[in-house]
């Protein structure tokens, strides 16, 4: 009964408006309000707060946000596009699937989805439109691909889960390189389809894929050099050994610093600060809501909501099949009004029991987490993608999120997939 008036509550506080860390803080305090005899109190709550923060791979997400903040400002995006833009601007839809291409190189620096559509989408958009794209499909594009930030290596979100359940981070990045890359494929297939259905101004696109080609593969890519070995270097620190992601987050940073300063020289000393100041508030609330997520994943647990829920599912449903679909459908809701940290430290507890009852990959699950999700980017009411995306172009929300529909069916597409894989590793198993 208490559980469900909680749940109420949060849901209640989340329809007003109410900040979520601050909707976390109440109702991580409500069952020692409720319940007398709870054994937590409100010095615990404050405890589980600064304790969650004491995590080493936590510095991670700090420092993947200031070197993607300095690789924005840094103009590496732009280097990335026109590398892509060179090679496939003359294939149908070839400047769209650029702008994916980009995202997808782009996520694997910053680490984040918002992120990756602000970086990215201010730079194509206009670009997009000025070659006669229809403005909220340029928009929707963004937005969707942008997406791919979380999935992605270096993904904060995995970064996340691995600090709730212990798993390696390197490994979670290692399954996100295979989802991330057919994920992209199916936006560009359904880019190619769209522009063939649509048409594109070919002597606009021509004209400047041309300007590119009149200056040179090799003078492209001494440019763009560095930028491409950007993702190259982060990964490689981790997947080597040389590095745990979280000091591979911190080469990132010094990386990016002697990028943009010194080589490209597109930021000055003087605005360190000021992409500093940026960091600070764009970490700061991710801070507020970390902590309070972490409190109230213990107070559940001490409800033991997680055994809970856990033996109601398991024991209304025996197909794995339809619990599977029960827990995709869960987290495609939860992802329309909830961030994926809060969401991944809440439902992670709850969740992972149940799956690896039934006999699925930790691993795995968490592949099949962050894509439903991400797919919450793109959804209203939450949809941080699309209001990033709305406030460069001044497209409304709404239309962003019809223009996004076929995209985000690409999205499902892709999780049939990784459900049809698991399927058959299972056939194989021994």
């Amino acid at each position: 009964m208490m559980t469900g008036v909680i749940f109420l509550i949060f849901f209640i506080c989340l329809m007003i408006a109410i900040p979520i860390s601050i909707s976390l803080g109440i109702v991580s305090i409500l069952p020692c309000i409720l319940d007398s005899s709870f054994t937590v109190s409100a010095k615990y709550i404050v405890r589980s707060m600064f304790g969650g923060l004491d995590s080493f791979p936590l510095l991670a997400v700090p420092m993947f946000i200031f070197s993607g903040i300095l690789m924005a400002r840094g103009g590496i995006s732009k280097r990335l596009f026109n590398v892509f833009s060179y090679f496939l601007g003359k294939f149908t839809a070839g400047i769209p699937c650029a702008v994916i291409v980009t995202c997808l190189f782009y996520g694997a620096i910053s680490g984040s989805a918002p992120a990756t559509v602000a970086a990215v989408g201010s730079m194509t958009i206009p670009f997009l439109c000025e070659l006669g794209y229809d403005k909220k499909f340029a928009t929707a594009i963004v937005a969707v691909a942008g997406g791919l930030g979380v999935i992605i290596p270096p993904s904060i979100p995995f970064i996340m889960y691995g600090t709730t359940t212990g798993e390696s981070v390197s490994d979670l990045f290692t399954a996100g390189i295979i989802p991330g890359v057919i994920i992209a494929a199916l936006l560009m297939i359904y880019s190619i389809v769209y522009c063939k259905k649509y048409g594109e101004d070919r002597e606009k696109i021509n004209k400047v894929t041309g300007e590119l080609r009149k200056n040179g593969l090799f003078k492209l890519l001494k440019e763009s050099f560095f930028a491409l070995l950007s993702p190259i270097i982060i990964l490689g620190c981790i997947y080597s050994g040389v590095a745990s992601p979280t000091e591979a987050a911190v080469i990132s940073v010094f990386y990016a610093l002697i990028l943009s300063v010194f080589i490209y020289k597109s930021i000055e000393i003087k605005e360190i600060f000021d992409v500093c100041v940026e960091t600070i508030s764009t970490f700061a609330p991710i801070l507020f809501i970390l902590a309070t997520s972490v409190a109230f994943s213990r107070v559940l647990t001490l409800m033991q909501v997680p055994q809970i829920v856990s033996e109601w599912i398991l024991t209304n449903f025996s197909n794995k099949i339809i619990i599977l679909l029960v827990i995709n459908l869960v987290l495609l809701a939860v992802g329309m009004v909830m961030d994926t940290t809060p969401a991944i430290l809440i439902l992670t507890p709850i969740l992972l029991p149940i799956v690896t009852a039934i006999g699925v990959n930790p691993i795995q699950f968490v592949v099949i987490m962050i894509v439903n999700l991400a797919i919450g980017f793109i959804t209203p009411p939450i949809g941080i993608n699309l209001f990033v995306a709305s406030s460069l172009t001044d497209v409304p929300v709404m239309d962003i999120a019809k223009k996004s529909i076929p995209m985000i069916i690409c999205l499902l597409i892709a999780l049939l997939l990784f459900r049809s894989e698991e399927h058959t590793s299972e056939l194989q198993s021994p």
